[in-house]
């Protein structure tokens, strides 16, 4: 199959599931970088806060870069950035609540932003040019994050009974939604495997297992299966929304009059 230059290249139903599938990466990092940013002073170190930070520089930069993808939409990325509802937003759903301890952040790193990237380098083997042409960079970007995610996982697994047991909790509610994430079983998805724009569900899963599983095993977090629940085909997701709160910061509610494009 030859490349997909523009999305019109391809028939409606394909070009819709694109759009989603570009559209759920970019939300998922936009309101994940906000998620390592509420840990900018919360951390348990300095130097794991500017970690944080710069984890959080790297998910706003690859958001731009992917809302932007949605110019060969004939779509205004500024206005799906900065005026949709929060009902409308396609992130993971495990980002829609803030995370409760430290725990919760060290299995974002790891199972949250392990998924993300994941997915995108299935998208970068795919047929479409513009995913081949920027996403290699976000990846090359996104080893630290999977260093210190794994990093931090060990640490936590051989700290204290309750350190070992909030990753454990942390983990088990993680896992199923976001790896149906990473690999819906719906007819959206699986025209984009058909169409040879992104790497088939079942190497995909198995690549973040191989990843991940082993030191996520050897702490006490079993690697479940895929679990979809409530699915949302429109918006590729689990059910539900992200809170208002960290929609409005998504959106730069608060210095509208002062955004400058």
């Amino acid at each position: 199959m030859s490349d997909v230059v523009t999305a019109s290249d391809l028939e409606g139903p394909v070009r819709a599931a694109l759009r989603r599938h570009i559209l759920t990466l970019a939300d998922s990092k936009r309101i994940l970088g906000l998620r390592y940013s509420d840990w900018l002073l919360g951390a348990p170190s300095i130097e794991t806060g500017i970690a944080a930070s710069s984890m959080a520089q790297d998910e706003w930069g690859h958001a731009r870069l992917l809302y932007a993808m949605l110019k060969d939409f004939d779509e205004d990325p500024s206005v799906v950035e900065h005026d949709r509802p929060r009902e409308r937003y396609t992130n993971v759903s495990v980002l829609d609540d803030p995370f409760s301890d430290w725990a919760g952040f060290v299995v974002a790193m790891t199972v949250v932003d392990g998924a993300l990237t994941a997915a995108l380098e299935a998208f970068s083997e795919g047929r479409y040019e513009a995913a081949r042409s920027r996403i290699p960079k976000m990846l090359g970007e996104e080893e630290f994050h999977r260093d210190m995610g794994l990093a931090w996982l060990r640490r936590l697994g051989r700290g204290s009974d309750e350190a070992r047991s909030r990753l454990v909790e942390a983990g088990r509610f993680a896992l199923p939604p976001t790896l149906a994430w990473l690999a819906p079983s719906d007819a959206m998805h699986t025209a984009l495997v058909e169409a040879g724009l992104v790497t088939p569900r079942e190497t995909v899963l198995e690549r973040f297992r191989e990843r991940y599983g082993p030191t996520m095993e050897a702490v006490g977090i079993a690697m479940p299966q895929a679990a979809e629940g409530d699915w949302d085909e429109v918006r590729g997701r689990s059910g539900g929304a992200p809170d208002q709160e960290v929609v409005e910061r998504a959106r730069g509610d608060l210095n509208r009059a002062l955004l400058v494009e």
